[in-house]
């Protein structure tokens, strides 16, 4: 378990520090359709308010106690569900504070995260996480495009659980469907997604993650696979997409940590994640690591980036560690 003054984003230090879990005035409820989610299951968010220096807000998750994906791990949250927290915050305050409208697109550009892994464990009865999140940057370009950066501190228990950084962008739909093209259409898009593949043997992949959120596909050859995308998974999918969200590419590095250790468990603990083009769904998209790195605490790191059509597109940096 890193200690909690742990790294993030390789080089530029995030401390993360206790938080106080008070009452917090001001709270106001959440609407599911603000998270970008639309199956009320998936929705995580529960409340939030705007701090006083006009730049922060507290946002109120509360964790669920079964959950197909994120709920799956023995014994301890999957990582990831702190990231869809996350994801599900930023695409709130995007509206609610910094007037997004709700038909823009939203869209990573990077994600650097650094976790405590014992605040994940699931032994303790179901409670909520707060978040704490800064917007450091909100540029907004003459033809309608906000760039926005984030850095998130979060708590649970009154104990701390982590930080991430965020940089992500919002596209008025005319300036997306230039962008994108014939890929803009999500019900189309979705259509055309390439047939599922054969998932990594249970014996591989572990058996805390089961075979419909198995993301990687064998390819017979050493630390490299096709990604394998089930649109019908609706904790990645609980909407039409027209590309493949980056939070199931981050799940897809993190399996591949763990396909590489020979452990029966490992955990990312660490993420820096850089989205470079919108992965497809109707094109193979071949997933790539390097060996694993150790360190003398145990925990290994590697570098896993992702190619269609030739072209780079996106890289992910994890660290990972046998939970404690």
């Amino acid at each position: 378990m890193p200690p909690p003054d742990s790294r993030c984003s390789r080089g530029n230090t995030m401390n993360v520090t206790t938080g106080s879990i008070t009452t917090l005035k001001g709270v106001q409820h959440v609407s599911a359709t603000l998270t970008r989610k639309t199956v009320p299951g998936q929705v995580f968010l529960s409340g939030w308010r705007s701090h006083d220096d006009g730049i922060s807000h507290t946002v109120i998750a509360h964790w669920p106690t079964r959950h197909p994906l994120y709920a799956s791990h023995v014994d301890r949250y999957n990582p990831l569900l702190l990231s869809e927290t996350i994801r599900q915050s930023l695409a709130l305050l995007s509206h609610v504070a910094h007037e997004v409208p709700l038909d823009f697109r939203l869209g990573w550009e990077s994600y650097d995260s650094s976790i405590v892994p014992a605040a994940l464990s699931t032994r303790t009865p179901p409670s909520d996480v707060r978040l704490t999140i800064t917007h450091t940057k909100v540029t907004r370009r003459r033809l309608g495009s906000t760039h926005l950066a984030a850095q998130i501190t979060a708590v649970r228990d009154e104990e701390p659980l982590g930080i991430a950084r965020v940089r992500y962008i919002a596209h008025p739909p005319a300036i997306y469907s230039r962008l994108r093209g014939e890929y803009a259409d999500a019900q189309a898009a979705t259509a055309r997604a390439l047939p599922l593949g054969p998932a990594l043997d249970e014996a591989v992949r572990g058996g805390a993650t089961s075979l419909e959120n198995a993301l990687l596909s064998p390819l017979g050859e050493p630390n490299r696979w096709q990604l394998r995308v089930d649109t019908a998974n609706r904790s990645f999918f609980d909407h039409a997409h027209d590309h493949i969200p980056g939070l199931l590419l981050l799940e897809a590095a993190a399996q591949a940590v763990h396909a590489m250790s020979g452990t029966t468990q490992i955990a990312p603990m660490e993420f820096d994640a850089r989205f470079v083009r919108y992965v497809e769904l109707d094109a193979p998209c071949w997933i790539e690591a390097t060996p694993l790195r150790r360190n003398r605490n145990g925990m290994v790191s590697t570098d896993v980036t992702g190619e269609q059509n030739g072209r780079h597109v996106f890289s992910i940096h994890v660290t990972a560690g046998e939970p404690t």
